[in-house]
């Protein structure tokens, strides 16, 4: 394979895996009912751990995704995948933790913990079961 083609490639499976993951961190945000990014600024470490949890947790599988996959639509549908693994363990996570959101507002360190060990574990999990 040429490079200019191989650079093509490149570039394009990169560039669509970072808007997926600025999608990605769009959504979450969005679906959270407290402000991440404000209590990042706050320098609240219990909003950074869940939240920089939730990243990794999504980028692994994303990862995995960009390794199998076959096509970028392949590509982006198991990123669309990714993303909702992720929101379904976050929302796992507040069933079991009613008022995980008042305890991460609170930087209560421990909740913050939890929540980053469960989303990857989740994305771990997730990438593990995108190959085939």
């Amino acid at each position: 394979m040429p490079i200019v083609t191989s650079l093509l490639a490149f570039a394009s499976y990169f560039f669509i895996g970072f808007a997926m993951v600025l999608a990605f961190l769009f959504i979450y945000t969005r679906v959270t009912p407290h402000d991440e990014w404000a209590l990042i600024k706050e320098n609240n470490a219990t909003a950074a751990i869940g939240f920089g949890g939730a990243l990794i947790g999504y980028v692994i599988p994303l990862s995995s995704a960009a390794i199998n996959s076959v096509s970028l639509v392949d590509y982006i549908t198991w990123g669309a995948v990714a993303l909702v693994v992720q929101l379904l363990i976050y929302f796992a996570v507040r069933l079991y933790m009613p008022r995980l959101s008042q305890h991460i507002q609170n930087n209560d360190v421990a909740t913050g913990a939890f929540l980053c060990a469960a989303s990857l574990s989740g994305g771990i999990l997730n990438a593990a079961c995108m190959s085939y």
